[in-house]
């Protein structure tokens, strides 16, 4: 969870998912809509369905059990080199380096490494660093303590250098460069998208849901249909209901992902008549106000149907 996460957003959704998947097993023997419905709001989905993969591989290829062997962690989805280092120095004592993004800063400021930390020389060389710092033992502390003095004292805004006790030995505080390191690629200006979201509720207050693909965004999840103009909305809800009106067209909503902006422009139809004939269909759901509660749905669109009258 805290990868691309901050911890503040993650405590209250680690805490829900631990009581929910409290073993390997029970998270392994889970359908996958319940982990992505602990998950919703979390965003990367693709990590909840690898954390779901991966625990259905060590129970059927590990005796339940998370490996402690390099090779065999790196062969779990979702786990890279830095996420098994983590596991291995943390949970084992194993001497292998966490390179997330506070130990890069902390590394590049302390040895002045230049350039973008995202490039793959500066990537090599921070791998070369961290890897000839580990100690000879105590490696859960080393680990822990490198990523909590990046979270709590170098930070990427306003470091607390005067209370940091490395300091003294620190090239960017020399320069008096802090701002420069980690050296970052310039941003460009995010695309943007838009499209119709299209929110047919029954009498019964029942809507129609579409479960996107099991990849891309927002995967697995539960989602408002969607169309690229009002022309084609309108003919995909005559498709699924009868009786239907002129839409109400509801505020707009702004979200945005890490390579994209996206503008949802919503369309309400209310007191729909879901056509009998053509009932659910493949990825095509009337769903219950009951059983929105169980299913993982995308943060906006979450949001979106809970404000509803």
């Amino acid at each position: 969870m805290l990868q691309q996460t901050q911890v503040r957003t993650v405590i209250g959704y680690f805490e829900n998912f631990m009581a929910r998947f409290a073993s390997l097993g029970e998270l392994a023997d889970a359908p996958e809509s319940d982990v992505l419905h602990a998950w919703a709001g979390l965003g990367y989905y693709s990590r909840a369905r690898n954390l779901h993969r991966a625990a259905k591989i060590c129970q059927s290829l590990h005796a339940g059990n998370l490996p402690d062997d390099f090779e065999a962690l790196l062969a779990l989805p979702g786990i890279g080199r830095s996420t098994a280092g983590a596991i291995l120095s943390q949970a084992h004592g194993q001497r292998f380096a966490i390179v997330d993004g506070n130990v890069k800063r902390v590394l590049c400021r302390y040895f002045g490494i230049a350039g973008d930390a995202a490039s793959m020389h500066v990537h090599k060389q921070l791998w070369a660093v961290a890897e000839s710092l580990l100690p000879k033992k105590n490696m859960a502390d080393y680990s822990q303590a490198i990523m909590d003095l990046g979270a709590t004292v170098c930070t990427f805004r306003k470091p607390a250098c005067a209370a940091c006790p490395m300091a003294a030995q620190c090239v960017a505080l020399q320069q008096q460069a802090i701002a420069d390191y980690p050296g970052r690629k310039a941003r460009k200006a995010l695309p943007e998208r838009e499209l119709f979201a299209l929110l047919l509720r029954s009498k019964n207050g029942d809507i129609l849901l579409q479960q996107r693909p099991g990849h891309g965004i927002w995967g697995g999840l539960h989602s408002l249909p969607e169309a690229s103009d009002a022309a084609s909305a309108k003919a995909f809800a005559r498709s699924w209901a009868t009786k239907i009106g002129t839409p109400q067209a509801l505020a707009p909503i702004a979200h945005t992902f890490s390579h994209y902006r996206l503008q949802i422009k919503p369309l309400l139809w209310q007191d729909c008549q879901a056509r009998v004939r053509i009932g659910d269909n493949g990825d095509m759901h009337w769903v219950s106000t009951e059983q929105l509660s169980r299913i993982g749905l995308p943060a906006p669109i979450k949001k979106l149907i809970g404000s509803l009258p």
